[in-house]
């Protein structure tokens, strides 16, 4: 009788499988030393990319500080360019050369020197206080004042009242500046500084702040910046 070759149950026709053997002492001293070379190569990789985000923040902060810097020093040192004072349409002008006190004697400005109100000349050694006047004001001492660089604006209080008394009263600078009624002007508002004068139409009259852009406080009046208080109150003042 012929004896079977076929493999027995349970042994498979690869064999049995080789348990996996514990590692060795220096093995697992191999693998811990792998783990800390990967994860110190990790930290100096993120260390690298700390420090080239912390160089390209600091070069834009440098360049703009350079940029403001470099901007400060180029307008501190610019000059300063006056603003250029427009032509005012309608200003009449005199060689105004008499600055002296004459007081007390009375001046004649339109006699003598065609204007009305006056525009400059001789004057009282004590000059009018800058304000806002309910009342009409010594020629002698408002004339003072546009020595001292003031302008003077005249009103003819039978053609400006109310409301356009208080509008007019808002366009008056705080310094350097004089508002009274002039009983008789020919025109409703007059403004007048040293040597020049412009007659307005009315209290919206634009021209006034041109005027008063030009010759306020103007380098053409023989004191510019000298007081314009310390002096006298007129009557009225408010």
């Amino acid at each position: 009788m012929a004896r079977s070759t076929r493999p027995s149950a349970g042994t498979g026709g690869a064999g049995p499988s080789k348990p996996s053997r514990p590692l060795t002492v220096k093995e697992e001293r191999q693998q811990r030393r792998q783990a800390k070379v990967a994860a110190f190569k990790q930290g100096q990789a993120r260390a690298k990319r700390r420090r080239l985000l912390a160089i390209i923040l600091s070069s834009v902060a440098s360049v703009a500080v350079l940029g403001l810097v470099v901007t400060f020093v180029i307008t501190a040192n610019a000059p300063e360019v006056e603003a250029p004072k427009a032509d005012v349409n309608g200003v009449q002008t005199w060689d105004v050369r008499g600055a002296t006190h004459v007081d007390p004697q009375p001046v004649d400005y339109k006699a003598e020197f065609g204007m009305d109100p006056p525009a400059g000349g001789p004057h009282w050694a004590v000059w009018l206080n800058c304000g806002i006047y309910t009342e009409p004001q010594q020629n002698e001492r408002a004339v003072h004042d546009l020595e001292h660089g003031a302008v003077w604006v005249t009103y003819n209080p039978d053609k400006v009242r109310g409301d356009a008394l208080d509008a007019l009263r808002d366009r008056i600078p705080d310094t350097y500046a004089v508002l009274s009624p002039y009983p008789g002007l020919d025109a409703p508002v007059v403004a007048s500084a040293w040597g020049a004068q412009l007659k307005l139409t009315g209290v919206d009259d634009k021209r006034l702040d041109g005027f008063m852009q030009k010759y306020w406080q103007s380098p053409d009046a023989p004191e510019p910046g000298a007081p314009c208080t310390g002096g006298v109150d007129g009557p009225g003042r408010i």
